[in-house]
């Protein structure tokens, strides 16, 4: 069967995404999925838990409908699945219906190998998207490129070398990096750049400023400011420090569940989770809206529409220590 990496994902009647990776197989998953409601708008889908199935789940979600919608069914923690769904899938795969795509993420182990193995062996005419780990620096530059590349957009070796020793420890965070490259710059991505937005001693000095703000400790915060400022900072990517926490946050708050659930479900690590957790203690959903204009206002502020950038990173602060209450 073919096996394909995370940005090579199409449709089967059968998708395996295999591997470690977490926040590759969501990224393959959402793309398949995009792709599927691009087709077809009326795409109908469907989530199961194997660890937590119950016998005949499956052949319910892919039994012919009454309007032929085309319909998408994820499976999760297949390395966790119960017996039932072993069984139901293997059935499964003996007669896949037509226009039921099924989506299989197995995040690896042994347990469901004869499940595996009849995948890989051709049943039910299925692909494989394989997303391991990505532990040398060429494959996390091979992401970087693939990300903007996504976004037809070009970047320059240098800052793709820089996006990577800034953020190669976390998927996510890298790619939220070039996310938010893309969306605040025009033209080619380069190493100037990358250097203005996260240069190392900006991503220190940044989000420091940013964890004291949403801990409530406004002193704190611009004393950091300060400091931030003195030692080469600017206030454009200290105000994107905060877009990135506040972003997170707003993700998280509105979920429910354990940590590695939200993650898989949200394209996190679950460390991320568990500090967005951390930092929404005190935070209303009143009080997040607030945040999220306020950066909006920043943003605008510190690019141009403002005459006094820093300023502009004071009242954020402001706004954020007060965790939304106040635009003081």
């Amino acid at each position: 069967m073919p096996q394909l990496t995370w940005n090579e994902v199409r449709p089967a009647p059968v998708v395996l995404v295999s591997g470690p990776e977490s926040f590759l197989a969501e990224q393959a998953i959402g793309r398949l999925r995009d792709f599927l409601r691009s087709e077809d708008a009326s795409l109908e889908v469907s989530d199961l838990e194997a660890d937590g199935y119950g016998r005949g789940e499956l052949l319910t979600l892919a039994s012919p409908s009454l309007f032929g919608e085309p319909r998408l069914i994820r499976v999760a923690r297949v390395e966790k699945a119960s017996d039932d769904f072993l069984e139901d899938a293997l059935a499964y795969l003996e007669a896949p219906d037509d226009s039921t795509t099924l989506v299989l993420r197995h995040g690896g182990g042994q347990r469901g190998k004869k499940l595996l193995d009849a995948i890989r062996g051709g049943a039910g005419g299925g692909i494989e998207i394989v997303c391991a780990e990505l532990k040398k620096d060429a494959e996390k530059q091979d992401f970087v490129r693939a990300e903007f590349r996504g976004e037809n957009r070009r970047a320059t070796p240098g800052a793709v070398r820089a996006l990577v020793s800034a953020f190669g420890d976390d998927l996510a965070e890298l790619s939220s990096a070039c996310r938010q490259l893309v969306a605040d710059t025009s033209g080619e991505i380069t190493e100037a750049i990358v250097d203005r937005y996260y240069a190392g001693r900006v991503e220190t000095t940044a989000f420091t400023v940013a964890d004291a703000a949403i801990a409530g400790r406004r002193g704190d915060a611009l004393i950091a400011l300060r400091q931030a400022l003195d030692t080469g900072a600017e206030p454009v990517p200290i105000v994107a420090a905060f877009a990135m926490k506040i972003r997170t946050m707003a993700k998280v708050s509105g979920s429910r569940g354990p940590s590695g659930q939200i993650a898989s479900s949200l394209g996190l690590a679950p460390w991320q989770v568990d500090r967005a957790k951390r930092d929404l203690s005190g935070w209303t959903d009143r009080g997040l809206a607030a945040a999220v204009e306020a950066l909006a206002e920043a943003d605008a502020q510190v690019k141009g529409a403002g005459r006094d950038p820093v300023f502009a990173v004071e009242r954020l602060i402001g706004v954020i220590a007060a965790k939304g209450t106040t635009r003081a």
